[in-house]
């Protein structure tokens, strides 16, 4: 998605398609958006939209954002090649039925799918499935007493992640019985999360993006060139310090995913450091979010 913003702003919607929200938010505060180009194909498009029939409030955020981004040229089977300006960006290069079409713009905003944290549970020992969290009928892991919910068990959205983080607090509060009750609501979650991914999963043309100058690790500074000769993450991060700088691989690590099918054979801790305020401030929000478990108190 690119836009020409007077002001520029982050992302605050948590509902609602990103790329859509994203650019809704950046309208709403001054930006001029020539074009939303999107992936997906105009024919997954049109089936996600015919799986949302019996999802009301799914189709009610559909029409604001359609009200909201009214009058924005959208593009479909559309993706970035390339960006260009003197000092700082100018334009943008994209894919278009097939033909390279340059945008004039000064602010870009561009992003390819979404991948889960899973350091702490590989951390802990927990089993990865295609690139998710296994979890039993309570959220419960490989590793005993270890319970798992939101985006690591899956990229589903905020509301799955609420019902599974309320099956799992029920489950590890020895309430199975009530915890079964939420498994029908988690089912439907569930199906709509995998329609979603089916939809919007990543083009295998997009793999052709990578110039031989293109930064993979940007700590590192190394480029898709010096990377192709390598058959493992492992063997490229020895040659290349791939995945070796602040960041510890949290960026590249997918990047390197997609383009080469690498797999990350190891994950350093400590996970995340903690700031003091978080720590002090986690007692109330705890009471926050327990409350929203039924018959919590």
């Amino acid at each position: 998605m690119w836009a020409s913003s007077r002001r520029q702003a982050s992302d605050g919607c948590r509902h609602r398609p990103l790329l859509l929200a994203v650019a809704a938010y950046l309208r709403k505060h001054g930006a001029i958006i020539p074009i939303i180009c999107e992936q997906a194909s105009w024919t997954s498009l049109a089936r996600f939209a015919m799986s949302l029939v019996g999802q009301p409030a799914k189709i009610v955020q559909a029409l604001q954002l359609k009200r909201e981004l009214a009058g924005v040229p959208f593009a479909a089977s559309c993706w970035p090649v390339s960006a260009g300006g003197k000092d700082s960006l100018e334009t943008v290069t994209i894919m278009r039925h097939g033909k390279k079409e340059v945008i004039p713009c000064n602010y870009l905003a561009c992003g390819f799918h979404l991948v889960a944290n899973l350091e702490l549970p590989l951390l802990l020992g927990c089993e990865i499935r295609k690139g998710s969290v296994v979890v039993d009928d309570f959220q419960t892991t490989t590793v005993p007493s270890v319970f798992c919910a939101g985006e690591p068990t899956g990229i589903g959205g905020v509301e799955l992640a609420i019902v599974e983080g309320q099956i799992a607090g029920l489950a590890a509060a020895g309430r199975a019985s009530e915890a079964r009750a939420l498994f029908p609501e988690r089912a439907k979650l569930r199906r709509f999360a995998r329609r979603l991914d089916r939809a919007f999963s990543l083009r295998p043309e997009l793999r052709s993006l990578p110039t031989p100058e293109t930064l993979v690790c940007r700590c590192e500074d190394v480029q898709y060139s010096r990377l192709r000769p390598h058959t493992s993450w492992r063997d490229a991060k020895l040659q290349t310090r791939c995945g070796m700088g602040p960041c510890q691989g949290r960026v590249c690590g997918p990047a390197t995913e997609f383009l080469f099918h690498w797999k990350p054979d190891s994950v350093r801790p400590p996970v995340f450091p903690t700031r003091i305020d978080s720590l002090v401030d986690a007692p109330g929000r705890l009471q926050s979010q327990l409350s929203e478990i039924p018959g919590v108190h």
